[in-house]
């Protein structure tokens, strides 16, 4: 039996009500209220689709042994590199084994399912066991657009393998049409997009139908074998129409989640599979389609696995657990549309040292310290010596993975002279339960937020941004926990 063994989803924090963005611009485009409806996702400044990524997957693993990871496979069309490969950052992030496959799908909104299903395809081969499959995107709207109001960030991520299937895939159909509704040019910063009825008509009321009812020819089954029924599409109206000419009724089809949080590109298609998958009973069958230059489908039936999983926070948690932003330059800020007095304590250098990179890439990216095999100490960053007084061996530390483990905080500090885009900075000392300790930027809060002895998360990052070089700096924050301490 080959098929999806588990799933997790990361939706930031940040919720911008539509709302603010018709105050601030409808002034100029006032059409753009037909779809200012609920709130749409968006990053963090330290956020991109590598660290909603990372987040997505580490969820995904949930009670997985990552040395059966034997591939990874990253889709977006906002990767933070055209150069270095995402996905092999993703997987040293994940301090996964270095003899695997890593891959980056892009260039459509439909390299989710593009990945997914070849992900599926590999397993059923033969050569590869287990394969993690992310998406993610960040993508940036001109201001008092409807795309601004439309899109949405996020990431989900899938392991595919042939043992403990939670869903398994009884088949896939493809069509590839250079269809063009919008492109970004590798030099630009935004889409440009032909008119809504030119996407609406043309494209997803035709391309994706075909993909679906290719897929039913091939499998000789019918709606009727169908109980959620999962593809993208902007317009609500419309949505229900393709479902509609599919034969599926309101019942069958899953929401597109506008109100809640925005169509997330190439990670929708899989988002609105793991919301599916989480609420999902044995027996379920379950279509889904990708759209982008063609369409992706695909068929599964939900297995006795389901009620195994391990527990998570999945789409649903992170959907509550959020912060509404009315502040629309803020938004703006965030997304560096906005230019700002820096101030020169924002001139400091930031080019980085890759040779430091390579040689503590396990450190910066993967938050491994080191634990002495001697007394049992653990430490950050690893050394030569333990940093234990009654021990002191030399030699004795062996690696000792610190990104899943509590934490709590032990001092704090607010600054407002130091250099922040979303000042004040707030940054101090944790310690983690088990032992070791270190100065921590904190992120995801208000300095209400953070108190000594409250319980930490670890999150992966952006540290900095070298604009002159177009390199982006990584490394771990610490995100202060709702429940009190003990």
């Amino acid at each position: 039996m080959i098929g999806i063994t588990s799933f997790g989803a990361y939706i930031p924090r940040l919720r911008l009500n539509r709302g603010a963005i018709f105050m601030n611009m409808g002034w100029y485009n006032p059409s753009i209220i037909a779809v200012a409806q609920g709130e749409r996702s968006c990053c963090n400044w330290d956020e991109d689709s590598l660290t909603m990524a990372v987040a997505a997957s580490r969820e995904c693993l949930t009670g997985l042994d990552r040395n059966q990871i034997d591939a990874v496979y990253l889709a977006s069309t906002t990767m933070p590199f055209s150069d270095r490969q995402n996905a092999g950052i993703l997987a040293t992030t994940l301090n996964l084994r270095e003899d695997i496959q890593t891959s980056d799908f892009t260039s459509s909104q439909k390299a989710g399912t593009d990945a997914l299903l070849t992900a599926l395809d590999v397993v059923t081969g033969g050569d590869k066991k287990t394969i993690l499959v992310a998406a993610a995107d960040t993508r940036t709207a001109k201001p008092a657009s409807s795309y601004e109001m439309w899109y949405g960030d996020g990431s989900a991520a899938m392991t595919v393998g042939d043992q403990d299937v939670i869903a398994e895939f009884k088949g896939g159909y493809s069509v590839a049409i250079d269809f063009v509704d919008h492109y970004r040019g590798t030099q630009n910063k935004f889409d440009y997009t032909w008119e809504e009825r030119w996407v609406r008509d043309e494209g997803y009321s035709k391309i994706i139908p075909q993909a679906v009812g290719g897929l039913f020819q091939k499998l000789g089954i019918g709606m009727d074998q169908v109980d959620k029924l999962i593809f993208p599409c902007y317009f609500k109206a419309e949505h229900r129409k393709i479902a509609k000419k599919l034969g599926a009724d309101a019942d069958k089809l899953v929401d597109n989640m506008h109100e809640v949080c925005g169509e997330m590109g190439t990670a929708h298609p899989l988002m609105m599979l793991a919301s599916t998958l989480e609420k999902a009973e044995p027996g379920q069958r379950i279509v889904v389609a990708g759209f982008g230059q063609g369409s992706d489908a695909l068929y599964f039936e939900v297995t006795e696995n389901i009620k195994k999983l391990p527990a998570r926070l999945g789409v649903a948690g992170h959907l509550a657990k959020k912060k509404t932003l009315d502040n629309y330059p803020k938004f703006l800020s965030f997304r560096d549309m906005a230019e700002k007095e820096m101030g020169i304590r924002s001139e400091a250098p930031t080019q980085t040292a890759l040779t430091v990179l390579w040689r503590k890439r396990k450190m910066i990216l993967g938050l491994v310290g080191g634990k002495c095999r001697d007394c049992g100490t653990p430490q950050f960053p690893k050394m030569d010596i333990c940093v234990n007084p009654n021990c002191n061996h030399v030699k004795s530390l062996d690696d000792y993975e610190f990104a899943d483990e509590p934490a709590k905080v032990m001092t704090y500090t607010g600054d407002m002279l130091a250099f922040s885009i979303d000042p004040p900075a707030i940054y101090g000392m944790i310690e983690f339960d088990g032992g070791g300790r270190f100065l921590a930027d904190f992120t995801d809060c208000e300095l209400d937020d953070v108190s000594v002895g409250k319980p930490v998360s670890m999150s992966f990052r952006r540290r900095y941004t070298d604009k002159a070089r177009g390199f982006t700096g990584y490394f771990w924050k610490a995100i202060p926990q709702a429940e009190a301490s003990a």
